[in-house]
């Protein structure tokens, strides 16, 4: 995996959600708090919660909600297979700034410090996107340079691309536009269909998107431990 955020990007994501950074691995602190939303199967959220039990994530993060905008979403009932709480919200025939108002009211009861999109298939207003800015991230099947929105493995697909890459990215008011944190490659010589693409591009993903959060909030933790050591310094 390659980090592409520079320590700074990191530090700024890290300071947005100070309170956050009070957790420690096997210290007496509280893991990072995510809310992972999804509207489909979930498979990026299966490996999140799995990472939180036995993978690089362990010890650092914990779901606090896996939410979906979709009530019958199989990701839900996964989520619950694992212990995870779930919520929905149906968004069918709802205007997307109520819609979104109303979700972000509900995800702020469960106090989440980073919210993860996990397959979401929304784009997000700022009703959303102000309440969590600088704490939501999403993934992205393609360098966010080169294709945004829907359809990405299509797209490298049917342009018979040698390779993809698979982003992680902070979420802002454009449609994938906001500071890439990570990108992986993608081999797809001899991927002959689009179901290959998909597997092979998948596999990426379940591993980088656990791997980017967890330098995420090792960082969060590393910039809050020196600012609290020099105000005790200074005291």
């Amino acid at each position: 995996m390659k980090l592409l955020a520079s320590f700074e990007q990191f530090k700024q994501s890290a300071l947005s959600f100070g309170n956050a950074t009070e957790h420690s691995s096997g210290q007496g602190g509280r893991r990072a708090r995510l809310a992972i939303l999804l509207s489909g199967r979930g498979s990026n959220m299966l490996a999140l919660v799995e990472a939180t039990k036995t993978g690089v994530l362990k010890d650092l993060a914990e779901v606090v909600v896996v939410f979906s905008n979709k009530p019958d979403a199989p990701g839900l009932a996964f989520a619950a297979e694992q212990g995870c709480p779930v919520a929905s919200l149906p968004s069918q025939g709802r205007k997307r700034e109520a819609f979104d108002a109303e979700a972000a009211v509900l995800l702020q009861q469960y106090q989440p410090d980073l919210v993860v999109l996990a397959g979401y298939m929304r784009i997000l207003s700022p009703a959303f996107i102000q309440p969590f800015a600088g704490r939501i991230l999403n993934i992205h099947p393609a360098d966010t340079h080169q294709h945004q929105g829907l359809h990405a493995y299509e797209w490298a697909f049917e342009n018979k691309l040698p390779e993809t890459k698979i982003t992680v990215h902070l979420v802002d008011e454009g449609l994938d536009t906001g500071p890439i944190l990570a990108q992986q490659t993608v081999d797809l010589r001899g991927a002959d269909t689009l179901e290959e693409v998909e597997r092979r591009g998948l596999a990426v993903e379940h591993e980088i998107y656990a791997r980017t959060l967890a330098e995420l909030i090792t960082s969060t933790q590393n910039v809050m431990s020196s600012a609290a050591e020099t105000s005790r310094l200074k005291e």
